[in-house]
């Protein structure tokens, strides 16, 4: 087996990376156009009164679903609604994981290298060691 020399695996990764970037925007391209699509054929089919079809072996039905989101600024004050008209069980609180690993990296800074006691139990925490890839300066 021939091993891989540091600069074949750099362009690998290089290359890799660029493929992601390309393929991520080509979904989201694919993206709207298949939301492009929907709507353009969810209209047609209202203006014909056509609830569903067969092409090809598929049936398309027309659908309607009701989605809600809270109002901007409004997210804490809808929390508290839902609490007080007992639908609290609708609320789930996060955390973001991003956040969350930086929150815990300045603790263990400031605790000398060490996961503070109280969180100890509460969360795991390890350590990935990844190769950054940027454009070099002239």
């Amino acid at each position: 087996m021939q091993q891989e020399t540091m600069f074949e695996l750099a362009d690998r990764l290089k290359a890799l990376r660029d493929q992601k970037d390309a393929l991520e925007a080509e979904l989201k391209q694919v993206n709207m156009d298949i939301d492009n699509a929907d709507k353009r054929l969810a209209n047609l089919m209202a203006d014909t009164e056509t609830q569903n079809f067969t092409r090809a072996g598929i049936m398309f039905c027309l659908t309607t679903k009701t989605r809600a989101s809270a109002l901007a600024g409004q997210k804490e004050a809808l929390y508290d609604a839902l609490r007080a008209k007992g639908f609290g069980n609708l609320v789930y609180e996060t955390v973001n994981a991003n956040s969350l690993s930086a929150f815990v990296k300045e603790q263990i800074e400031a605790n000398k290298d060490i996961l503070p006691e109280w969180l100890d139990g509460l969360i795991s925490v390890f350590e990935k060691t990844t190769v950054g890839v940027r454009k070099a300066s002239r």
